[in-house]
This record gives C-alpha cells, sequence and structure tokens, in this order.
C-alpha cells in the first residue's frame, strides 16, 4: 500500500496567508490538500469556503475547473434566518451588532446578505472588526457605546479561534449571541445557526479519495450544505434571563444544557 502523508493548513485570514499556505505545502510535495486554491501545482481540496467563485477560486461549482475543487458554505445564505431568530428570542430588537474580520475574503457576501436582511426587517445593522485579540475587545467596547441589543458574528478561521473569549465577552456585556458553527454554542454563545463543520471535513476526505483514485480536481463539483442546523444554549439563555419562545425551540436541533 502506498504511503500518504496529510498536512492541514488553514488559510482563512486573508489571501496572502492563501499564497504562503501555497508555498509551504509545495515545500512538502503534497498529491492533494485541504486548503484554498494558490497554486497549479497540486490538487488543491477545499474542506470549507465561502463564495469560491466569487472570490476567484474556482470558475464554477458545477465545474471548478483548474486543479480546485471541495466544498462551499452556504452561510451567507443564512444570515437573514440568524436575525429572524434574533428577533424572535429578543422582544423590540432594534440594533444589532456585526462583527467581522475584514482580512477574510469570506466575509464579504455574508455581510452584504445580513445588510439586506436587516434593512428588511427594520433593524440597523451595526459592523464592528477585529484581526487580532486586541481587537475584539476593542469591537466589544465599540458596541457597548453603540447600545445594539444583540450581536452576530460573521465566523472566519481567526473568529472561530477566539470562540470563547468571544463568548465570554457576549456574556460579559449582556448581549444575545447568534453565530454560524455549533462550536461558538458549546462555549458559551446563546445560539448557532449554520452548517457542521465536521460534516464539511468529512465530506472533504471523500473528495481527496477520489482524487487519489484518479479524478481530476476540475472535473469534480463543488458541493453544498443540505442543511443547517439551530442549536440553543439553555444555559446562557438563564444567564442572560432570556426564555427562549417555544417557537424557536421547535427549530433546534440540539439544546445545550
Amino acid at each position: 500500500m502506498p504511503a500518504y502523508h496529510m498536512a492541514c493548513v488553514s488559510s482563512a485570514t486573508s489571501k496572502a496567508r492563501i499564497s504562503s499556505s501555497s508555498t509551504d505545502l509545495q515545500k512538502v510535495n503534497m498529491n492533494a490538500s485541504t486548503t484554498s486554491p494558490a497554486t497549479d501545482a497540486i490538487p488543491i481540496v477545499m474542506g470549507y469556503s465561502t463564495d469560491p467563485v466569487g472570490n476567484g477560486f474556482v470558475a464554477s461549482l458545477a465545474r471548478p475547473g483548474g486543479n480546485t475543487t471541495g466544498l462551499a458554505s452556504s452561510s451567507d445564505d443564512a444570515s437573514p434566518k440568524q436575525l429572524e431568530l434574533l428577533a424572535m428570542t429578543i422582544p423590540n430588537l432594534s440594533r444589532v451588532g456585526l462583527l467581522v474580520n475584514p482580512d477574510s475574503p469570506n466575509y464579504l457576501p455574508v455581510l452584504k446578505n445580513a445588510m439586506t436582511a436587516s434593512q428588511k426587517a427594520g433593524m440597523t445593522l451595526v459592523s464592528v472588526e477585529a484581526r487580532n485579540p486586541e481587537e475584539v475587545e476593542t469591537a466589544f467596547a465599540a458596541l457597548r457605546r453603540e447600545n445594539v441589543g444583540a450581536i452576530l458574528v460573521v465566523s472566519d478561521g481567526f473568529l472561530l479561534s477566539q470562540r470563547q473569549r468571544i463568548a465570554q465577552l457576549a456574556l460579559r456585556e449582556r448581549l444575545p449571541s447568534m453565530f454560524q458553527q455549533r462550536e461558538f454554542a458549546e462555549v458559551g454563545g446563546l445560539m448557532s445557526y449554520g452548517e457542521s463543520l465536521l460534516e464539511f471535513y468529512r465530506r472533504a476526505a471523500s473528495y481527496v479519495d477520489k482524487i487519489f483514485k484518479g479524478a481530476q480536481p476540475g472535473d469534480l463539483p463543488i458541493e453544498q450544505p443540505a442543511r443547517f442546523n439551530l442549536v440553543i444554549n439553555r444555559n446562557t439563555a438563564d444567564a442572560l434571563g432570556i426564555t427562549i419562545p417555544s417557537q424557536v425551540y421547535v427549530f433546534a436541533d440540539e439544546v445545550i444544557e
């Protein structure tokens, strides 16, 4: 049996990092990788991406072309429902903070949809930015001054790594919080509504298998998630003094006690 080596590289924080990740992978002479595209030398499997067509990573979802394939998030489609769930949970919610990492190539589609959804719902969306741990603290201070009633976090690799601190700050500021991934709710966020990262990575493995068996990455269509999951942290709701309405609980896939 041939021996294979796997290298995991995250390049979610910036396009410059994508290029750097490509160089790292070339140095170890990988046959396939689960990262973002930046080189024609090796097959690329995207374990998680947002708007890969708009970001110029692939030609289309059906026919990626080149050496890149994998999975694409629909997190930009989830933001209207995330705002709706917050509005159902928080009476008279009118101002919502939006925490983003502006260095991430993934946040613009989510920001656009969230802005459109908030305008339709008659809400004001207050966007704050964080590129490093210090700016996370600064962002919450800005939200305090803006007197928002809840916070929606547009996740990326960096903000995911800061999930415990973000959940703690939201609780300290008495802000109901909404996230894209369960991992945030697991560490104290109020709710998450979005895709399962574990499912993304499990499905990415099937792409690697197909490439090892001779498939061309550019011929393998980009997959998108079949469903979103709603996770509610009841302990956080109790700590915030929030009663989750029954019409929200009925949609929950998981309730963390």
